[in-house]
Protein backbone atom coordinates (compact mmCIF):
# COMPACT_ATOMS: atom_id res chain seq x y z
CA UNK A 1 0.00 0.00 0.00
CA UNK A 2 1.42 3.33 -0.99
CA UNK A 3 0.65 6.69 0.53
CA UNK A 4 1.59 10.34 0.07
CA UNK A 5 4.18 12.03 2.26
CA UNK A 6 3.46 15.21 4.19
CA UNK A 7 6.60 17.31 4.46
CA UNK A 8 6.73 20.46 6.56
CA UNK A 9 3.05 20.20 7.34
CA UNK A 10 2.76 18.89 10.90
CA UNK A 11 3.06 21.29 13.83
CA UNK A 12 5.19 18.71 15.66
CA UNK A 13 7.28 18.28 12.50
CA UNK A 14 7.16 14.52 12.23
CA UNK A 15 9.82 13.12 9.96
CA UNK A 16 8.17 11.60 6.85
CA UNK A 17 9.57 8.16 6.11
CA UNK A 18 6.83 6.75 3.91
CA UNK A 19 7.81 4.31 1.21
CA UNK A 20 6.31 6.36 -1.61
CA UNK A 21 5.91 9.95 -2.68
CA UNK A 22 3.29 11.80 -4.74
CA UNK A 23 4.33 13.09 -8.13
CA UNK A 24 1.38 15.32 -9.03
CA UNK A 25 -0.27 18.37 -7.58
CA UNK A 26 -3.68 16.76 -7.40
CA UNK A 27 -2.42 14.10 -4.95
CA UNK A 28 -4.04 11.29 -6.94
CA UNK A 29 -1.29 9.37 -8.76
CA UNK A 30 1.60 7.96 -6.74
CA UNK A 31 5.03 6.70 -7.74
CA UNK A 32 7.26 4.47 -5.68
CA UNK A 33 10.36 6.02 -4.22
CA UNK A 34 13.68 5.25 -5.89
CA UNK A 35 14.57 1.74 -4.85
CA UNK A 36 16.47 0.50 -7.91
CA UNK A 37 19.24 -2.03 -7.26
CA UNK A 38 22.67 -0.46 -7.00
CA UNK A 39 25.10 -1.64 -9.66
CA UNK A 40 28.74 -1.42 -8.70
CA UNK A 41 30.59 0.46 -11.41
CA UNK A 42 34.08 -0.71 -10.51
CA UNK A 43 36.36 1.22 -8.18
CA UNK A 44 34.70 4.14 -6.45
CA UNK A 45 35.95 7.61 -7.20
CA UNK A 46 37.76 8.62 -4.00
CA UNK A 47 38.13 12.30 -4.80
CA UNK A 48 34.61 13.41 -3.94
CA UNK A 49 34.09 15.78 -1.03
CA UNK A 50 37.65 15.51 0.21
CA UNK A 51 37.66 19.11 1.38
CA UNK A 52 36.77 18.18 4.97
CA UNK A 53 36.41 14.39 5.06
CA UNK A 54 37.40 11.26 3.17
CA UNK A 55 35.52 9.55 0.35
CA UNK A 56 31.77 9.29 0.07
CA UNK A 57 31.94 5.64 1.16
CA UNK A 58 34.14 6.40 4.18
CA UNK A 59 31.88 9.26 5.27
CA UNK A 60 28.77 7.14 4.74
CA UNK A 61 30.14 4.28 6.86
CA UNK A 62 31.40 6.68 9.55
CA UNK A 63 27.99 8.21 10.08
CA UNK A 64 26.15 4.90 9.82
CA UNK A 65 28.39 3.22 12.39
CA UNK A 66 28.12 6.13 14.81
CA UNK A 67 25.09 7.20 16.84
CA UNK A 68 24.73 10.44 14.85
CA UNK A 69 21.08 11.44 14.98
CA UNK A 70 20.93 12.38 11.29
CA UNK A 71 21.81 8.87 10.27
CA UNK A 72 19.26 7.28 12.57
CA UNK A 73 16.55 5.53 10.54
CA UNK A 74 13.88 6.62 12.95
CA UNK A 75 14.87 10.27 12.80
CA UNK A 76 14.15 11.84 16.23
CA UNK A 77 11.57 11.42 18.96
CA UNK A 78 8.65 13.49 17.77
CA UNK A 79 6.49 10.43 17.21
CA UNK A 80 7.23 9.32 20.75
CA UNK A 81 5.98 12.70 21.92
CA UNK A 82 2.58 12.06 20.32
CA UNK A 83 2.24 8.70 22.03
CA UNK A 84 3.26 10.28 25.35
CA UNK A 85 0.46 12.82 24.94
CA UNK A 86 -2.00 10.01 24.22
CA UNK A 87 -0.79 7.91 27.15
CA UNK A 88 -1.09 10.94 29.45
CA UNK A 89 -4.77 11.11 28.62
CA UNK A 90 -4.58 14.03 26.19
CA UNK A 91 -6.85 13.89 23.16
CA UNK A 92 -4.90 14.33 19.90
CA UNK A 93 -6.79 15.28 16.75
CA UNK A 94 -5.67 15.11 13.13
CA UNK A 95 -7.30 16.56 10.04
CA UNK A 96 -7.58 14.51 6.82
CA UNK A 97 -5.71 15.99 3.87
CA UNK A 98 -6.97 13.45 1.32
CA UNK A 99 -9.79 10.95 1.01
CA UNK A 100 -9.04 7.47 2.32
CA UNK A 101 -11.32 4.95 0.65
CA UNK A 102 -11.08 1.39 1.94
CA UNK A 103 -12.93 -1.93 1.67
CA UNK A 104 -11.10 -3.37 4.69
CA UNK A 105 -13.06 -3.58 7.95
CA UNK A 106 -9.84 -2.96 9.90
CA UNK A 107 -9.18 0.38 8.15
CA UNK A 108 -10.81 3.73 8.88
CA UNK A 109 -12.31 5.48 5.86
CA UNK A 110 -12.68 9.24 5.72
CA UNK A 111 -12.92 12.25 3.43
CA UNK A 112 -10.59 15.23 3.14
CA UNK A 113 -11.38 17.68 5.93
CA UNK A 114 -12.67 15.06 8.41
CA UNK A 115 -11.32 15.31 11.97
CA UNK A 116 -9.89 12.09 13.40
CA UNK A 117 -9.03 11.33 17.02
CA UNK A 118 -5.59 9.70 17.02
CA UNK A 119 -5.58 6.85 19.54
CA UNK A 120 -2.28 5.12 18.71
CA UNK A 121 0.70 6.45 16.72
CA UNK A 122 3.22 3.74 17.57
CA UNK A 123 3.65 2.74 13.94
CA UNK A 124 5.19 5.50 11.84
CA UNK A 125 3.14 4.69 8.72
CA UNK A 126 -0.24 3.48 10.07
CA UNK A 127 -2.07 5.04 13.00
CA UNK A 128 -5.16 3.88 14.85
CA UNK A 129 -7.94 6.44 15.04
CA UNK A 130 -11.61 7.06 15.63
CA UNK A 131 -14.35 9.08 13.93
CA UNK A 132 -17.61 9.07 15.89
CA UNK A 133 -18.35 5.35 16.45
CA UNK A 134 -15.91 4.00 13.86
CA UNK A 135 -12.34 2.93 14.64
CA UNK A 136 -9.55 1.56 12.46
CA UNK A 137 -6.12 1.92 10.92
CA UNK A 138 -5.36 4.78 8.56
CA UNK A 139 -2.20 6.00 6.75
CA UNK A 140 -0.44 8.63 8.88
CA UNK A 141 0.68 10.58 5.83
CA UNK A 142 -2.95 11.21 4.79
CA UNK A 143 -3.49 13.52 7.76
CA UNK A 144 -1.89 16.38 9.60
CA UNK A 145 -2.14 17.14 13.29
CA UNK A 146 -4.52 20.00 13.91
CA UNK A 147 -2.90 23.29 14.77
CA UNK A 148 -5.64 23.96 17.31
CA UNK A 149 -6.05 20.89 19.48
CA UNK A 150 -8.35 22.90 21.76
CA UNK A 151 -11.05 22.98 19.08
CA UNK A 152 -11.22 19.42 17.79
CA UNK A 153 -14.41 19.70 15.78
CA UNK A 154 -16.12 22.58 14.02
CA UNK A 155 -19.41 21.10 15.11
CA UNK A 156 -18.61 21.49 18.82
CA UNK A 157 -18.28 25.19 19.61
CA UNK A 158 -18.36 26.29 23.22
CA UNK A 159 -21.94 26.62 24.40
CA UNK A 160 -23.66 28.21 27.33
CA UNK A 161 -27.03 27.35 28.72
CA UNK A 162 -28.80 29.85 26.47
CA UNK A 163 -27.63 27.94 23.42
CA UNK A 164 -25.42 30.79 22.12
CA UNK A 165 -21.73 30.42 21.47
CA UNK A 166 -19.69 31.32 24.51
CA UNK A 167 -16.89 33.66 23.54
CA UNK A 168 -16.10 34.51 27.14
CA UNK A 169 -13.54 31.74 27.62
CA UNK A 170 -10.14 33.39 27.78
CA UNK A 171 -6.61 32.31 26.96
CA UNK A 172 -3.85 34.29 28.64
CA UNK A 173 -4.37 38.03 28.86
CA UNK A 174 -7.69 38.91 27.35
CA UNK A 175 -7.59 36.62 24.29
CA UNK A 176 -10.80 34.95 23.17
CA UNK A 177 -10.86 31.36 21.93
CA UNK A 178 -10.91 32.50 18.32
CA UNK A 179 -7.99 34.86 18.87
CA UNK A 180 -5.95 32.04 20.36
CA UNK A 181 -6.80 29.81 17.41
CA UNK A 182 -5.69 32.55 15.03
CA UNK A 183 -2.46 32.92 17.01
CA UNK A 184 -1.80 29.20 16.57
CA UNK A 185 -2.34 29.37 12.81
CA UNK A 186 -0.16 32.49 12.42
CA UNK A 187 2.61 30.85 14.43
CA UNK A 188 2.38 27.75 12.26
CA UNK A 189 2.62 29.79 9.05
CA UNK A 190 5.68 31.66 10.30
CA UNK A 191 7.45 28.59 11.74
CA UNK A 192 6.82 26.34 8.73
CA UNK A 193 8.00 29.12 6.42
CA UNK A 194 11.27 29.40 8.35
CA UNK A 195 11.69 25.62 8.26
CA UNK A 196 11.03 25.64 4.53
CA UNK A 197 13.71 28.27 3.96
CA UNK A 198 16.16 26.09 5.90
CA UNK A 199 15.12 23.13 3.77
CA UNK A 200 15.72 25.03 0.49
CA UNK A 201 19.06 26.31 1.77
CA UNK A 202 20.14 22.75 2.59
CA UNK A 203 19.31 21.60 -0.94
CA UNK A 204 21.07 24.54 -2.62
CA UNK A 205 24.18 24.48 -0.42
CA UNK A 206 24.25 20.82 0.56
CA UNK A 207 23.57 19.28 -2.84
CA UNK A 208 23.79 21.76 -5.74
CA UNK A 209 26.96 23.46 -4.51
CA UNK A 210 28.71 20.11 -4.04
CA UNK A 211 27.48 18.77 -7.39
CA UNK A 212 28.92 21.78 -9.21
CA UNK A 213 32.33 20.93 -7.76
CA UNK A 214 32.16 17.58 -9.52
CA UNK A 215 32.13 18.43 -13.22
CA UNK A 216 33.36 14.87 -13.85
CA UNK A 217 30.08 13.51 -12.48
CA UNK A 218 27.44 16.12 -13.40
CA UNK A 219 26.84 18.34 -16.41
CA UNK A 220 24.95 21.62 -16.05
CA UNK A 221 22.12 20.11 -18.08
CA UNK A 222 21.89 17.22 -15.61
CA UNK A 223 21.76 19.60 -12.66
CA UNK A 224 19.03 21.61 -14.38
CA UNK A 225 17.05 18.39 -14.86
CA UNK A 226 17.51 17.22 -11.26
CA UNK A 227 17.04 20.50 -9.40
CA UNK A 228 14.97 22.56 -11.88
CA UNK A 229 14.64 26.20 -10.81
CA UNK A 230 14.80 25.48 -7.08
CA UNK A 231 17.46 28.19 -6.64
CA UNK A 232 14.99 30.76 -8.02
CA UNK A 233 12.37 29.44 -5.60
CA UNK A 234 14.86 29.80 -2.73
CA UNK A 235 15.51 33.45 -3.60
CA UNK A 236 11.76 34.14 -3.91
CA UNK A 237 10.95 32.44 -0.60
CA UNK A 238 13.66 34.37 1.26
CA UNK A 239 12.00 37.64 0.21
CA UNK A 240 8.58 36.25 1.06
CA UNK A 241 9.51 35.17 4.58
CA UNK A 242 11.04 38.61 5.24
CA UNK A 243 7.75 40.20 4.18
CA UNK A 244 5.85 37.85 6.51
CA UNK A 245 8.11 38.64 9.45
CA UNK A 246 7.57 42.38 8.94
CA UNK A 247 3.82 41.82 9.29
CA UNK A 248 4.19 39.47 12.25
CA UNK A 249 3.12 40.99 15.56
CA UNK A 250 5.32 39.23 18.14
CA UNK A 251 3.45 40.61 21.15
CA UNK A 252 -0.03 39.88 19.80
CA UNK A 253 0.28 37.35 16.93
CA UNK A 254 -3.50 37.25 16.36
CA UNK A 255 -3.32 40.90 15.28
CA UNK A 256 -0.77 40.10 12.53
CA UNK A 257 -1.85 41.08 9.01
CA UNK A 258 -0.21 38.55 6.68
CA UNK A 259 -2.85 38.35 3.93
CA UNK A 260 -1.27 41.19 1.95
CA UNK A 261 2.03 39.26 1.73
CA UNK A 262 0.39 36.41 -0.20
CA UNK A 263 -1.33 38.90 -2.49
CA UNK A 264 1.96 40.67 -3.16
CA UNK A 265 3.77 37.45 -4.10
CA UNK A 266 0.98 35.59 -5.92
CA UNK A 267 2.51 36.31 -9.34
CA UNK A 268 6.01 35.32 -8.25
CA UNK A 269 4.69 32.01 -6.91
CA UNK A 270 3.99 31.04 -10.51
CA UNK A 271 7.66 30.04 -10.80
CA UNK A 272 6.57 26.86 -9.03
CA UNK A 273 4.89 25.86 -12.28
CA UNK A 274 8.24 25.28 -14.00
CA UNK A 275 9.51 23.31 -11.02
CA UNK A 276 6.41 21.11 -10.77
CA UNK A 277 6.43 20.38 -14.50
CA UNK A 278 10.09 19.38 -14.34
CA UNK A 279 9.74 17.23 -11.22
CA UNK A 280 8.87 13.96 -13.06
CA UNK A 281 12.03 14.41 -15.18
CA UNK A 282 14.04 14.89 -11.99
CA UNK A 283 12.68 11.62 -10.58
CA UNK A 284 13.61 9.76 -13.78
CA UNK A 285 17.14 11.14 -13.78
CA UNK A 286 17.63 10.31 -10.09
CA UNK A 287 16.28 6.82 -10.71
CA UNK A 288 18.89 6.36 -13.42
CA UNK A 289 21.73 7.65 -11.22
CA UNK A 290 20.58 5.48 -8.30
CA UNK A 291 21.74 2.43 -10.27
CA UNK A 292 25.35 3.65 -10.09
CA UNK A 293 27.14 3.12 -6.80
CA UNK A 294 29.26 6.28 -6.71
CA UNK A 295 26.20 8.54 -7.12
CA UNK A 296 24.40 6.81 -4.26
CA UNK A 297 27.37 7.41 -1.93
CA UNK A 298 27.86 10.95 -3.21
CA UNK A 299 24.26 12.03 -2.52
CA UNK A 300 24.33 10.35 0.89
CA UNK A 301 27.58 12.15 1.75
CA UNK A 302 26.03 15.47 0.74
CA UNK A 303 23.08 14.83 3.05
CA UNK A 304 25.26 13.88 5.99
CA UNK A 305 27.62 16.82 5.57
CA UNK A 306 24.67 19.20 5.58
CA UNK A 307 23.22 17.35 8.62
CA UNK A 308 19.87 16.74 6.93
CA UNK A 309 17.32 14.17 8.13
CA UNK A 310 17.33 10.65 6.71
CA UNK A 311 15.35 11.13 3.50
CA UNK A 312 16.59 10.44 -0.02
CA UNK A 313 17.17 13.34 -2.43
CA UNK A 314 13.98 12.67 -4.39
CA UNK A 315 12.05 13.10 -1.13
CA UNK A 316 13.69 16.47 -0.43
CA UNK A 317 12.95 17.64 -3.97
CA UNK A 318 9.27 16.84 -3.54
CA UNK A 319 8.83 19.48 -0.83
CA UNK A 320 8.35 22.53 -3.13
CA UNK A 321 5.63 20.62 -5.00
CA UNK A 322 3.78 20.04 -1.74
CA UNK A 323 4.50 23.52 -0.36
CA UNK A 324 2.61 25.40 -3.06
CA UNK A 325 -0.39 23.13 -2.46
CA UNK A 326 -0.24 23.74 1.27
CA UNK A 327 -0.77 27.52 1.13
CA UNK A 328 -4.53 27.29 0.36
CA UNK A 329 -4.94 24.90 3.33
CA UNK A 330 -3.17 27.29 5.70
CA UNK A 331 -5.07 30.34 4.43
CA UNK A 332 -8.40 28.52 4.66
CA UNK A 333 -7.68 27.72 8.31
CA UNK A 334 -6.52 31.29 8.95
CA UNK A 335 -9.70 32.68 7.41
CA UNK A 336 -11.79 30.39 9.60
CA UNK A 337 -10.35 32.00 12.74
CA UNK A 338 -10.33 35.59 11.44
CA UNK A 339 -13.27 37.75 12.46
CA UNK A 340 -14.92 39.69 9.61
CA UNK A 341 -14.14 42.87 11.56
CA UNK A 342 -10.41 42.04 11.63
CA UNK A 343 -8.27 44.36 9.48
CA UNK A 344 -6.72 41.29 7.82
CA UNK A 345 -10.00 39.57 6.92
CA UNK A 346 -10.46 40.90 3.37
CA UNK A 347 -6.80 40.36 2.49
CA UNK A 348 -6.83 36.79 3.81
CA UNK A 349 -10.02 36.08 1.89
CA UNK A 350 -8.49 37.50 -1.31
CA UNK A 351 -5.20 35.67 -0.64
CA UNK A 352 -7.01 32.35 -0.28
CA UNK A 353 -8.64 32.79 -3.70
CA UNK A 354 -5.35 33.97 -5.20
CA UNK A 355 -3.40 30.95 -3.97
CA UNK A 356 -6.14 28.59 -5.13
CA UNK A 357 -5.80 30.20 -8.56
CA UNK A 358 -2.03 29.74 -8.46
CA UNK A 359 -2.49 26.03 -7.67
CA UNK A 360 -5.07 25.72 -10.45
CA UNK A 361 -2.75 27.46 -12.89
CA UNK A 362 0.08 25.08 -12.03
CA UNK A 363 -2.20 22.08 -12.48
CA UNK A 364 -3.42 23.45 -15.81
CA UNK A 365 0.13 23.99 -17.05
CA UNK A 366 1.02 20.47 -16.00
CA UNK A 367 -1.94 19.13 -17.97
CA UNK A 368 -0.95 21.20 -21.01
CA UNK A 369 2.58 19.83 -20.96
CA UNK A 370 1.26 16.28 -20.70
CA UNK A 371 -0.86 16.95 -23.80
CA UNK A 372 2.03 17.96 -26.07
CA UNK A 373 3.09 14.31 -26.38
CA UNK A 374 -0.40 13.47 -27.60
CA UNK A 375 -0.32 16.33 -30.11
CA UNK A 376 3.07 15.14 -31.39
CA UNK A 377 1.67 11.62 -31.80
CA UNK A 378 -1.29 13.00 -33.70
CA UNK A 379 0.95 14.93 -36.12
CA UNK A 380 3.11 11.86 -36.73
CA UNK A 381 -0.04 9.97 -37.78
CA UNK A 382 -0.92 12.52 -40.50
CA UNK A 383 0.20 11.66 -44.04
CA UNK A 384 2.00 14.19 -46.27
CA UNK A 385 2.63 16.70 -43.48
CA UNK A 386 4.10 19.98 -44.70
CA UNK A 387 5.65 22.97 -42.98
CA UNK A 388 6.51 23.50 -39.34
CA UNK A 389 5.37 21.22 -36.52
CA UNK A 390 2.12 22.04 -34.71
CA UNK A 391 4.07 22.41 -31.45
CA UNK A 392 6.10 25.31 -32.86
CA UNK A 393 3.11 27.57 -32.25
CA UNK A 394 0.47 25.52 -30.43
CA UNK A 395 0.09 23.45 -27.28
CA UNK A 396 -3.66 22.90 -26.90
CA UNK A 397 -6.35 21.29 -29.03
CA UNK A 398 -9.41 23.49 -28.65
CA UNK A 399 -11.91 21.69 -30.90
CA UNK A 400 -12.18 19.39 -33.91
CA UNK A 401 -14.83 18.30 -36.35
CA UNK A 402 -15.92 17.91 -39.97
CA UNK A 403 -16.94 20.90 -42.09
CA UNK A 404 -17.60 21.71 -45.71
CA UNK A 405 -15.01 24.18 -47.00
CA UNK A 406 -16.03 26.33 -49.97
CA UNK A 407 -13.22 27.77 -52.08
CA UNK A 408 -12.93 30.41 -54.80
CA UNK A 409 -13.28 30.79 -57.70
CA UNK A 410 -15.67 27.95 -58.63
CA UNK A 411 -17.24 27.91 -55.15
CA UNK A 412 -16.38 24.23 -54.95
CA UNK A 413 -17.43 22.47 -51.73
CA UNK A 414 -15.06 19.96 -50.08
CA UNK A 415 -15.62 17.90 -46.92
CA UNK A 416 -12.62 18.22 -44.63
CA UNK A 417 -11.57 17.43 -41.06
CA UNK A 418 -10.51 20.52 -39.10
CA UNK A 419 -8.45 20.69 -35.91
CA UNK A 420 -8.50 23.99 -34.04
CA UNK A 421 -5.40 24.55 -31.94
CA UNK A 422 -4.34 27.74 -30.24
CA UNK A 423 -3.01 30.04 -33.00
CA UNK A 424 -3.89 27.77 -35.95
CA UNK A 425 -6.58 25.74 -37.70
CA UNK A 426 -5.29 22.57 -39.43
CA UNK A 427 -7.19 21.13 -42.39
CA UNK A 428 -6.98 17.40 -43.28
CA UNK A 429 -8.62 15.09 -45.81
CA UNK A 430 -9.89 11.62 -45.01
CA UNK A 431 -8.68 8.64 -47.05
CA UNK A 432 -11.38 7.36 -49.39
CA UNK A 433 -11.05 3.75 -48.27
CA UNK A 434 -9.48 3.91 -44.82
CA UNK A 435 -11.38 6.67 -43.11
CA UNK A 436 -9.06 6.62 -40.10
CA UNK A 437 -6.15 7.85 -42.24
CA UNK A 438 -5.82 11.61 -42.66
CA UNK A 439 -3.83 13.63 -45.21
CA UNK A 440 -2.53 17.09 -44.47
CA UNK A 441 -4.02 19.75 -46.78
CA UNK A 442 -3.48 23.22 -45.30
CA UNK A 443 -3.57 25.41 -42.21
CA UNK A 444 -4.89 28.85 -41.32
CA UNK A 445 -3.18 31.33 -39.01
CA UNK A 446 -5.86 32.26 -36.49
CA UNK A 447 -3.91 35.29 -35.22
CA UNK A 448 -4.77 37.12 -38.45
CA UNK A 449 -8.40 36.06 -38.66
CA UNK A 450 -11.73 37.45 -37.56
CA UNK A 451 -14.83 35.22 -37.38
CA UNK A 452 -17.97 36.29 -39.21
CA UNK A 453 -21.37 34.70 -38.64
CA UNK A 454 -23.21 34.16 -41.94
CA UNK A 455 -26.99 34.11 -42.19
CA UNK A 456 -28.72 31.32 -44.10
CA UNK A 457 -29.38 32.27 -47.71
CA UNK A 458 -27.35 33.55 -50.64
CA UNK A 459 -23.82 34.70 -49.85
CA UNK A 460 -22.69 37.80 -51.76
CA UNK A 461 -18.97 36.99 -51.76
CA UNK A 462 -19.32 33.46 -53.12
CA UNK A 463 -22.66 33.94 -54.96
CA UNK A 464 -24.13 30.69 -53.64
CA UNK A 465 -26.83 29.72 -51.16
CA UNK A 466 -25.46 28.57 -47.80
CA UNK A 467 -26.81 27.14 -44.59
CA UNK A 468 -25.18 26.91 -41.12
CA UNK A 469 -22.23 28.91 -42.45
CA UNK A 470 -19.50 31.14 -41.04
CA UNK A 471 -16.43 32.86 -42.47
CA UNK A 472 -12.84 33.43 -41.48
CA UNK A 473 -11.69 36.80 -42.78
CA UNK A 474 -8.02 37.85 -42.91
CA UNK A 475 -7.63 41.48 -41.90
CA UNK A 476 -4.33 41.94 -43.75
CA UNK A 477 -4.91 40.21 -47.10
CA UNK A 478 -8.74 40.37 -47.24
CA UNK A 479 -8.68 36.62 -47.86
CA UNK A 480 -12.00 34.93 -46.98
CA UNK A 481 -12.68 31.28 -46.07
CA UNK A 482 -16.28 30.01 -46.08
CA UNK A 483 -17.32 26.98 -44.00
CA UNK A 484 -20.64 25.16 -43.62
CA UNK A 485 -21.68 22.81 -40.82
CA UNK A 486 -24.27 20.08 -41.18
CA UNK A 487 -26.45 21.30 -38.32
CA UNK A 488 -27.07 24.65 -36.59
CA UNK A 489 -25.82 23.34 -33.23
CA UNK A 490 -22.53 22.26 -34.85
CA UNK A 491 -22.08 25.76 -36.21
CA UNK A 492 -22.66 27.24 -32.75
CA UNK A 493 -20.08 24.93 -31.25
CA UNK A 494 -17.51 26.08 -33.79
CA UNK A 495 -18.27 29.74 -33.14
CA UNK A 496 -17.87 29.12 -29.40
CA UNK A 497 -14.65 27.20 -30.03
CA UNK A 498 -13.17 30.16 -31.91
CA UNK A 499 -13.98 32.39 -28.92
CA UNK A 500 -12.31 29.88 -26.60
CA UNK A 501 -9.22 29.82 -28.84
CA UNK A 502 -8.78 33.60 -28.61
CA UNK A 503 -9.40 33.49 -24.86
CA UNK A 504 -6.77 30.75 -24.46
CA UNK A 505 -4.20 32.75 -26.43
CA UNK A 506 -4.85 35.84 -24.34
CA UNK A 507 -4.59 33.87 -21.08
CA UNK A 508 -1.28 32.33 -22.16
CA UNK A 509 0.07 35.78 -22.90
CA UNK A 510 -1.05 37.11 -19.52
CA UNK A 511 0.37 34.19 -17.54
CA UNK A 512 3.51 33.79 -19.64
CA UNK A 513 2.82 30.14 -20.49
CA UNK A 514 5.18 28.66 -23.06
CA UNK A 515 6.77 25.35 -23.98
CA UNK A 516 10.54 25.16 -24.13
CA UNK A 517 12.33 24.12 -27.31
CA UNK A 518 13.71 21.09 -25.45
CA UNK A 519 10.20 19.93 -24.53
CA UNK A 520 8.96 20.37 -28.10
CA UNK A 521 11.88 18.45 -29.59
CA UNK A 522 11.56 15.67 -27.03
CA UNK A 523 7.84 15.25 -27.73
CA UNK A 524 8.43 15.04 -31.50
CA UNK A 525 11.34 12.63 -30.98
CA UNK A 526 9.20 10.34 -28.82
CA UNK A 527 6.41 10.39 -31.42
CA UNK A 528 8.90 9.64 -34.20
CA UNK A 529 10.28 6.65 -32.28
CA UNK A 530 6.79 5.24 -31.81
CA UNK A 531 6.06 5.61 -35.52
CA UNK A 532 9.31 3.93 -36.61
CA UNK A 533 8.62 1.13 -34.17
CA UNK A 534 5.98 -0.06 -36.62
CA UNK A 535 2.78 1.76 -35.74
CA UNK A 536 0.54 2.46 -38.75
CA UNK A 537 0.13 6.00 -39.97
CA UNK A 538 -3.39 6.66 -38.78
CA UNK A 539 -5.19 8.54 -36.06
CA UNK A 540 -3.97 6.47 -33.14
CA UNK A 541 -6.28 5.24 -30.42
CA UNK A 542 -4.37 7.03 -27.60
CA UNK A 543 -4.84 10.35 -29.32
CA UNK A 544 -8.47 9.55 -30.07
CA UNK A 545 -8.95 8.87 -26.34
CA UNK A 546 -7.13 12.11 -25.60
CA UNK A 547 -9.61 13.98 -27.79
CA UNK A 548 -12.52 12.30 -26.06
CA UNK A 549 -11.22 13.55 -22.70
CA UNK A 550 -10.86 17.20 -23.74
CA UNK A 551 -13.02 19.49 -21.63
CA UNK A 552 -15.52 21.85 -23.23
CA UNK A 553 -17.31 23.57 -20.35
CA UNK A 554 -19.60 25.47 -22.68
CA UNK A 555 -21.11 22.32 -24.19
CA UNK A 556 -24.27 20.78 -22.70
CA UNK A 557 -23.43 17.74 -20.58
CA UNK A 558 -26.26 15.72 -22.11
CA UNK A 559 -24.72 15.90 -25.58
CA UNK A 560 -23.18 12.56 -26.65
CA UNK A 561 -19.42 12.74 -27.04
CA UNK A 562 -19.62 11.27 -30.54
CA UNK A 563 -21.49 14.39 -31.63
CA UNK A 564 -18.96 16.69 -30.04
CA UNK A 565 -15.88 15.18 -31.67
CA UNK A 566 -15.88 14.11 -35.26
CA UNK A 567 -12.82 11.90 -34.93
CA UNK A 568 -14.85 8.87 -33.86
CA UNK A 569 -14.80 5.80 -36.06
CA UNK A 570 -17.46 6.34 -38.76
CA UNK A 571 -20.79 4.60 -38.19
CA UNK A 572 -21.54 2.82 -41.43
CA UNK A 573 -22.52 -0.62 -42.68
CA UNK A 574 -19.74 -3.05 -43.61
CA UNK A 575 -18.60 -2.32 -47.15
CA UNK A 576 -19.22 -4.93 -49.87
CA UNK A 577 -16.76 -3.20 -52.20
CA UNK A 578 -14.08 -5.91 -52.18
CA UNK A 579 -16.63 -8.76 -52.37
CA UNK A 580 -18.19 -7.17 -55.44
CA UNK A 581 -14.76 -6.73 -57.05
CA UNK A 582 -13.89 -10.40 -56.44
CA UNK A 583 -17.14 -11.54 -58.08
CA UNK A 584 -16.33 -9.49 -61.17
CA UNK A 585 -12.75 -10.80 -61.47
CA UNK A 586 -12.58 -13.12 -64.51
CA UNK A 587 -9.36 -14.85 -63.46
CA UNK A 588 -9.18 -17.13 -60.45
CA UNK A 589 -6.50 -19.50 -59.28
Amino acid sequence: ITSPVAFDILPLKLHPFSQSTPTGLDCVGWKRRISAPVITDGALDKTALTDDVGSEEDLYEEFRSSNHRYGHPGGGGEQLAINELISDGSVVYAEALWDHVTMDDQELGFKAGDVIEVMDATNKEWWWGRILDSEGWFPASFVRLRVNQDEPMEDYPLKVEGGKEDDSRRFGMGQTTKDQMRTNVINEIISTERDYIKHLKDICEGYIKQCRKRADMFTEEQLKTIFGNIEDIYRCQKKFVKALEKKFNKDHPHLSEVGSCFLEYQTEFQIYSEYCNNHPNACLELSRLAKVNKYVYFFEACRLLQKMIDISLDGFLLTPVQKICKYPLQLAELLKYTNPQHRDFKDVEAALNAMKNVARLINERKRRLENIDKIAQWQSSIEDWEGEDVLVRSSELIYSGELAKISHPQAKSQQRMFFLFDHQLVCCKKDLLRRDILYYKSRINMDDMEILDVEDGKDKDFNISVKNAFKLHCRDTEEVHLFCAKKPEQKQRWLKAFENERRQVQLDQETGFSITEVQKKQAMLNASKQHHAGKPKAVTRPYYDFLMRQKHPTLPTTLPQQQVFMLAEPKRKPSNFWQNISRLTPFRK
